[in-house]
């Protein structure tokens, strides 16, 4: 059991990171209201810059917070930045002005970039032959995080705005008092890697890790699919409205089903297909599923089929663990956090630019005098974004087989 009380620390710093986003979602707008004194629109306004802001530090600092605990350590860095989390969602808790509340989610978008770190941890302690679906138990954790922390929300607020706040604080502190008593160290003098600023950010870890050519295919298709992926959490609520005409509380229900099948795949199934398909062919046979599944939703009309339909989405998560596991078996041991900093920034990217791309996509499909009608268009981009992506792995692996001058 000891052995395991590590694991358990890092799955649930992970997931405290995807619930602590959704905690807080449902009592945004009122809160926003609350210390802005505005209107709903200008809560909404001010809500993108929040969530942008957060996005924004994630890109930028994960590189810096897992170059540090390549140089200091997984436990000093793991642990700082869950009692940080801890603080800053006291001080949203208190915030009476919209900028503190600014403050709070830049804090928290930097602490969040300890998702690098945890990963690394994973690396660390996973056999090269486990590190593929051991990197989906990071997937599963998000993908629990994202049904249960909007539902804890939405239960909390019913307490007042602050509610939300207090509970993913005394969460943290949960969370890094069991990692006080049970993490240990990894990170030896054998891996450890001195500190560099001019790597510590996504552009030097980009150049770093350049330099490291059986990197350079798994993580042009981990970009891609990271952006395709994010059609999903941008679109799929004006989708289902414009398409099916479905209530929020569907949307809600059809999210659920969507985050309840991507922690399933992701925590289970992927230890199944595997040792079935080998990692090169599950990430074929994943960006196969996504590019029929993406087809299917651009120009489906029923509503049911589509809701049966959602459960199949998660066939199309098993291609990012062993992408995780090749980069990381690709990567030398003292370059760990380093590489999981910059696929953090490289995910973080697609969340700040994919909702830009994606909905203008979807307002150019859908608004009146525009001559089309297509709410499905989005899921286009997304399937050609797949194509490529087997293109890219096609070229590698001819490129693998070709024999060496």
């Amino acid at each position: 059991m000891k052995s395991r009380l590590p694991f358990v620390f890092i799955l649930m710093t992970l997931l405290i990171d995807a619930m602590g986003i959704g905690l807080i979602l449902p009592v945004m707008p009122s809160l926003i209201g609350e210390v802005s004194g505005g209107n709903l629109a200008d809560a909404a306004l001010w809500g993108g810059v929040l969530t942008t802001s957060f996005a924004v530090m994630q890109f930028v600092c994960g590189p810096t917070i897992g170059g540090l605990s390549d140089r200091f350590g997984r436990r000093p860095v793991l642990l700082i930045s869950m009692g940080v989390m801890a603080l800053d969602y006291l001080v949203m808790a208190l915030a009476g002005s919209i900028w503190l509340l600014l403050a709070g989610r830049i804090v928290g978008g930097i602490t969040a970039a300890t998702h690098s770190t945890a990963a690394a941890y994973i690396a660390d302690i996973s056999a090269p032959e486990k590190k593929s679906a051991n990197f989906g138990l990071i997937g599963a954790a998000f993908g629990v995080g994202f049904i249960l922390g909007p539902v804890m929300g939405g239960l909390l607020a019913e307490f007042g705005t602050r509610a939300p706040f207090y509970a993913a604080a005394a969460l943290a502190c949960a969370n890094l008092t069991l990692g006080w008593l049970v993490l240990p160290e990894t990170v030896t003098d054998r891996i450890r890697r001195p500190f560099r600023l001019s790597r510590a950010n996504p552009f030097g870890a980009l150049r770093a890790i350049g330099h490291l050519p059986a990197l350079h295919a798994p993580m042009a298709v981990f970009a891609l699919y990271e952006f395709a992926q994010v059609v999903y959490p941008a679109t799929w609520a004006y989708f289902g409205t414009a398409r099916f005409g479905w209530s929020p509380g569907m949307i809600g229900l059809n999210l659920a089903i969507f985050g309840i099948s991507f922690a399933i795949m992701q925590g289970g199934l992927i230890r199944v297909i595997l040792p079935w398909l080998g990692e090169w062919r599950t990430i074929a046979f994943g960006l196969t599923a996504n590019i029929l599944i993406f087809l299917m939703l651009a120009f489906i009309e029923n509503g049911t089929w589509a809701l049966i339909l959602t459960p199949l989405t998660a066939l199309g998560a098993c291609v990012q663990p062993p992408l995780q596991g090749i980069m990381s078996r690709a990567t030398p041991d003292n370059q760990q956090g380093e590489l999981q900093g910059l696929l953090q920034s490289l995910r973080s990217l697609a969340m700040i630019a994919g909702p830009l791309a994606f909905t203008t996509i979807f307002f150019a499909a859908t608004a009146p005098g525009s001559g089309i009608y297509m709410p499905g268009a989005v899921f286009l981009l997304s399937a050609g974004l797949m194509v490529v992506c087997g293109l890219i792995l096609v070229a590698s692996s001819q490129a693998r087989a070709r024999p060496a001058a």
